[in-house]
């Protein structure tokens, strides 16, 4: 039996204070090299509280940790600040969930990763340069020699998580812990990611910590799952066993409700279309100081499309094809260059912001974040009924319809007095749906509504999403990087690549059948696409249009 390269044995943290809160109870588990450990939960279960005990990372107003934390052979608990940092980056590391909040700003990439060097070694500035440009070679980075003498800004998301990568693992560290580090990128981008880590973990043996609530990553790359929840493991056991034959109850809830790529069977919606875009178009384009030349960036090229009343229209695509540029050009929360936009029989396109007014009650937007949605200064109630007094309703009708909205969103309307910090993540979103049709638009603009959602509240939300479209029949334009969503909540799809639509029809067919090669690379790409996640079984071969979950 070779030695774990991480053993946690009955480690308990809690809260300082007088009222103590137990954040973790009893975790116990072991990552051996070269494998990959994943460990799934919901928000609050204590994933990150785990890998943060781990790093010597916990904030402030939480106890030092209790039980046993041997990393390759060594007990790190009680160790101090400084044997901490001798250990960061040499024999373990990190990467966080937003490579931005990783990255200094004001710094280029090349110098940020030779701080580590700096730090650990004795090499010389030569030294320490050539060994970065290896490490972002072997990250599969494009012009290693450009992106060292570039600042994080000037970097797409996918290559910001490489440099992240590549600081997390210039010196070999046994334990790579990756906290969430694919969430926020579209589903080609996260591929790659996943690859680099598996391929980076074979040269050098890593033992791999992945945390994520995502089961179709997990499904993928997942060598044993550990499975925590309120502070606990309440389940874990080797992928196979853990997502075919759950034992506990949290377990089977979880994996039920990750949303599988194959298309439901739905009712035609009506024929009567509530929004009608055509050749619609949005350039973006200035001149560069010291320059004499302009950049102009077609961000969406003649985009047409229609949504049906009570119909559920699903955009798609990578980061920067296009599609959040026409949901905010359809919103008006950005200018269209040209095109013609009718939501309800009304030309909006061109109309003034003054004259816009008058029909902003037609149409209304859900965004991604419900944290900065909502104003945290002001009760909900508050935030609820501001667009229907600044439209005209009495104040006594205002508060009487906005308790009728969040009780059909499922939010008890008695805790309209409270601010949104009081709400989960899932009841803020819930509560920014309610704000949304407080003014009974015809059609929903949904950007990216559930993506920063666990899957149990996810599927809460899609489940939300759809009754609302049946009560009160409202076309819904929904914006997703995540086909597996699309597939179960959409009754049309358009994929957008690079501000051009490649493809479009109903759901089925273009999930099944794709005609397009980006189609096909995306779907390809889809984490766990040959798993149904609600029967607990693999499939054997990619569903077709006649299949049903």
């Amino acid at each position: 039996m070779t030695t774990p390269v991480l053993k946690i044995s009955d480690l308990c943290v809690r809260t300082d204070g007088r009222q103590q809160k137990a954040l973790l109870e009893g975790v116990g588990f072991e990552i051996n090299a070269g494998e990959t450990l994943c460990v799934v939960g919901e928000s609050g279960s204590g994933k990150s509280i785990t890998s943060l005990s781990v790093m010597g990372l916990l904030p402030r107003g939480i106890s030092r940790p209790e039980g046993s934390i041997v990393l390759d052979g060594e007990e790190i608990i009680g160790a101090s600040q400084r044997r901490y940092r001798q250990l960061r980056a040499s024999r373990m590391a990190m990467v966080f969930q937003e490579p931005m909040t990783a990255l200094n700003p004001v710094h280029k990439v090349g110098r940020q990763i030779e701080e580590v060097l700096r730090l650990h070694t004795r090499q010389t500035g030569k030294e320490c340069r050539d060994q970065v440009i290896a490490m972002l070679e072997a990250v599969h980075m494009p012009d290693v020699e450009a992106i060292y003498n570039a600042y994080p800004h000037q970097l797409s998301g996918g290559q910001r998580q490489r440099v992240v990568i590549s600081m997390a693992l210039v010196l070999k560290p046994r334990l790579l812990i990756a906290d969430e580090p694919t969430t926020a990128l579209d589903v080609t981008t996260q591929k790659q990611i996943l690859a680099l880590i598996k391929e980076l973990q074979r040269k050098n043996d890593t033992a791999v910590m992945f945390i994520t609530h995502d089961f179709g990553v997990v499904a993928e790359i997942a060598d044993r799952i550990v499975v925590m929840n309120k502070g606990r493991v309440v389940e874990q056991g080797d992928r196979q066993t853990i997502l075919s034959q759950p034992a506990d109850p949290y377990t089977r809830m979880l994996i039920s409700s990750v949303p599988s790529l194959v298309p439901r069977s739905r009712e035609e919606p009506s024929a009567e279309s509530v929004l009608n875009v055509s050749h619609l178009n949005k350039t973006y384009g200035g001149r560069r100081f010291f320059a004499g030349t302009s950049r102009v960036v077609a961000a969406a090229q003649d985009v047409d499309l229609t949504v049906r009343r009570g119909e559920i229209v699903g955009i798609v695509g990578e980061s920067g094809s296009g599609k959040s540029t026409v949901a905010r050009c359809i919103a008006r929360l950005i200018e269209p260059t040209s095109g013609s936009i009718n939501v309800d029989g009304q030309e909006i396109a061109q109309t003034s912001r003054r004259a816009l007014r008058r029909f902003r009650t037609d149409f209304q937007i859900v965004f991604q974040d419900p944290y900065r949605s909502l104003n945290p200064r002001r009760c909900i109630d508050e935030s609820m009924i501001e667009g229907l007094l600044n439209f005209g309703t009495p104040r006594s009708k205002a508060i009487v319809k906005a308790r009728e909205l969040l009780a059909l969103v499922g939010i008890d309307p008695d805790g309209m007095r409270r601010y949104p910090h009081q709400f989960s993540g899932g009841q803020r979103q819930r509560i920014c749906i309610a704000r949304a049709l407080a003014l009974e638009p015809k059609l929903l603009v949904a950007d990216e509504a559930v993506s920063a959602l666990d899957v149990s509240v996810q599927a809460q939300i899609l489940r939300l999403f759809e009754d609302i479209r049946k009560l009160t029949g409202v076309g819904i334009l929904f914006i997703t990087h995540d086909l597996r969503v699309a597939a179960q909540i959409c009754d049309t799809i358009i994929v957008m690549q690079k501000g051009r639509i490649v493809e479009a029809g109903k759901v089925g067919p273009v999930l099944t059948q794709p005609r397009h090669d980006y189609t096909r690379t995306l779907i390809e790409s889809a984490p766990g696409r040959f798993w149904d996640f609600q029967n607990f079984r693999p499939l054997a071969q990619q569903p077709g249009p006649e299949q049903k979950m």
